[in-house]
């Protein structure tokens, strides 16, 4: 296993976004593993609650990403970080026709102001082994009628990604581009068949998946600069 990695527990994790879905699983599967877990939401209150029936090494933090002027002092508690990992987002249709300027601002600023201001932060208390993973997703490549605000901010994170990984250097950065997983809370209800249909899979991928993905990404010390698709292979039909 790489120097890099974090084979050797506890490690200190930061997650920003972790208070339901994707982000939950991914505290929950680290807590598990006996790190220390910092995570956010956007309420204080609601994330030590839910801090406190997690139980273990779980810390909480509330910082809103769409308002990067306050990340500083939302991360002042954070005393290391050997992986920060950033599933915060904002879902948004925002169509030509009925276009709303304020939702479209916030999205940008959250997804990209937001996710470089945190790294920004806490750049100096990245330990040596430390990595960064990102989220962004499929609408870049498919896109949908509203879709034109997070298709430009998922590119952004593609940009991001490269840009960064020169400047973090030897801290890695990667990000995971989600399709449509299939058991998470926004989607385990619609009909997917369509979709899933044009999936060689054969079905949607799942959030243990997911979180199986954000686990190598941060453990494999090769891995470094890498948009990584995470669709069943929709995006090759």
């Amino acid at each position: 296993m790489s120097e890099q990695s974090l084979e050797t527990t506890p490690n200190t994790i930061v997650v920003l976004g972790g208070t339901r879905g994707i982000g939950l699983e991914i505290v929950k599967s680290f807590l598990q593993r006996g790190d220390t877990v910092y995570f956010s939401g956007r309420s204080l209150e609601q994330a030590q609650a839910l801090a406190a029936d997690l139980g273990g090494s779980a810390h909480a933090l509330a910082v809103d990403l769409s308002e990067p002027a306050t990340i500083h002092d939302a991360l002042a508690s954070v005393p290391r970080v050997d992986a920060l990992i950033i599933p915060a987002i904002e879902r948004d249709t925002n169509t030509l026709a009925d276009y709303n300027i304020e939702r479209a601002i916030r999205l940008v600023t959250l997804k990209l102001v937001g996710y470089t201001e945190a790294i920004h932060v806490l750049r100096s208390r990245f330990t040596a082994k430390a990595s960064v993973v990102l989220f962004g997703g499929l609408a870049l490549q498919r896109p949908y009628p509203g879709s034109t605000t997070v298709s430009t901010v998922n590119g952004g994170v593609v940009g991001m990604v490269h840009s960064l990984a020169t400047e973090l250097a030897p801290v890695r950065i990667n990000a995971i581009h989600p399709g449509i997983i299939g058991d998470s809370p926004y989607w385990e209800d619609k009909d997917n068949g369509h979709i899933i249909a044009r999936t060689p899979l054969g079905r949607l991928v799942t959030m243990d998946e997911i979180v199986g993905a954000v686990e190598f990404l941060v453990s494999n010390g090769g891995i470094n600069g890498v948009n990584l698709a995470m669709d069943g292979g929709w995006l090759v039909k």
